[in-house]
């Protein structure tokens, strides 16, 4: 186990004593923390990272998906450089010309984005996705599928992970808190629906007067796809009972094609939410879609210039809202991919098959599972469709696999999924398999 290393990282160590003097539980996210300590970077390059002890790691984690250039990327660099140099400032807190520029890049990608705003991360636009469903339709509960994550607020915050004696039946399971903090009337206003299961639409038929939006991750966690009769009928249904359909593409933009999994579905949703990827590894997230639900936040009336009042307007604003450092770094970031992103799909491809070829000739049961340049080990032999067939696999044998890999220098946290990048090649997919090879073998 990893406690075994703690000679290796005995400087992270101390810095984990030192932050817990300072933050509660020594972290500024909870998602950072893994036991006995987090790691603690000072230095990443490429597909690689530098831990404070001087030991290096391929990385599998990029911030949780976000650096898909990989670290210090030299064109993102020049393009940060040139953008001061050339504005004189790093933020203007007015309208300017990048906001349109990457507006436009990703009308081209979404087409279903009539109109999008700029938010500061995933869990703001997400956040801002439901307050302009609420608005436009006038129905306050929304309706979210169990095991789906969309950001750190109290009512996304359910049936992230219920425990078995808590989360009800399969075909309608309960709405669980996964927080502390959440009331019974924040439980009461989200209806949890089950993934990739039929008995969701009977659920929504049920509550249709009520439901303004139905939140769902196309790919749950970004490695387990919808099926692709479940998404039609969902896209159907949602019309049908003029319930606003939120994409939260927060993992997948940009990570399974440039459409992201609505192009690979062909199916067109209401709003989309974007993140991680679309910054070039810094905080920003969108907020796309029909014209008619985005106007909801306009501060003008449409097609003429009469101002409304803010009591008839869905108020949105933030002072780092399309910030241009931003947004520059975003578009030279998407720029690099429409030229490599295919390469980088390829190179995942060969590293879930090297890996399930390796897991295949130790006898374990393993299913490299995820579309796009995101997968997640699976050790377990049964299909994955949901949270509960998810929660059925192997995690105490994974964790010890994923602790001994950190120990050989492979970072990804302990049961997290794998995302990968332009920088990213050859040489690191060797030696994640001769890796992988010596702790199986030590099993």
């Amino acid at each position: 186990m990893f406690q075994s290393s703690r000679v290796k990282t005995a400087n992270s160590a101390r810095l984990f004593e030192n932050a817990k003097e300072v933050m509660p539980g020594g972290v500024t996210a909870n998602i950072k923390f893994f036991s006995p300590h987090p790691l603690f970077m000072d230095g990443g390059e490429g597909a690689y990272l530098r831990d404070v002890d001087g030991n290096d790691y391929v990385d599998y984690m990029l911030s949780y998906g976000a650096l898909m250039l990989g670290h210090g990327h030299p064109a993102i660099k020049e393009t940060l450089y040139s953008q001061i140099e050339n504005s004189g400032t790093w933020l203007f807190g007015t309208p300017h010309e990048l906001e349109i520029q990457f507006a436009n890049k990703m009308k081209q990608f979404f087409p279903g984005m009539d109109f999008l705003r700029y938010t500061n991360s995933g869990t703001e636009a997400t956040l801002l996705a439901l307050r302009l469903a609420e608005s436009y339709t006038g129905k306050h509960k929304i309706a979210k599928f169990e095991g789906h994550y969309h950001g750190g607020y109290n009512k996304v915050l359910l049936s992230l992970d219920p425990d078995l004696a808590e989360r009800g039946s399969s075909e309608e399971p309960n709405s669980v808190p996964s927080s502390k903090g959440i009331n019974r009337s924040q439980v009461q206003e989200t209806v949890v629906l089950p993934y990739n299961d039929n008995n969701a639409f009977e659920i929504l038929k049920k509550h249709a007067n009520e439901i303004g939006a139905v939140l769902i991750e196309p790919v749950q966690g970004g490695f387990i796809p919808a099926g692709s009769s479940f998404m039609s009928e969902l896209r159907y249904l949602t019309e049908e009972y003029n319930i606003v359909l939120i994409f939260d593409e927060v993992k997948t933009g940009f990570r399974i094609n440039l459409g992201g999994a609505q192009s690979y579905y062909g199916i067109q949703p209401d709003l989309t939410t974007l993140g991680k990827v679309i910054g070039g590894g810094f905080p920003l997230g969108v907020v796309g879609g029909k014209k008619e639900i985005l106007m909801e936040s306009s501060p003008i009336k449409e097609d003429s210039s009469e101002i409304l009042k803010p009591r008839d307007v869905l108020f949105h604003s933030g002072t780092y809202n399309g910030h241009p450092l931003i947004l520059a770094a975003g578009l030279k970031t998407i720029d690099i991919l429409e030229n490599e992103l295919d390469n980088v799909l390829m190179k995942t491809d060969l590293l879930k098959s090297e890996l399930e070829l390796l897991f295949s000739e130790k006898g374990i049961p393993m299913q490299a599972i995820g579309i796009g340049s995101i997968f997640n080990v699976i050790i377990s032999e049964e299909r994955i469709l949901n949270y509960r067939d998810y929660c059925e696999a192997n995690f105490k044998m994974r964790k010890k696999i994923d602790y001994q890999l950190l120990y050989n220098g492979i970072y990804s946290k302990p049961l997290s999924r794998y995302s990968l990048s332009t920088r990213h090649g050859e040489k690191e997919i060797e030696r994640t398999i001769n890796a992988y090879e010596k702790v199986l073998t030590g099993l």
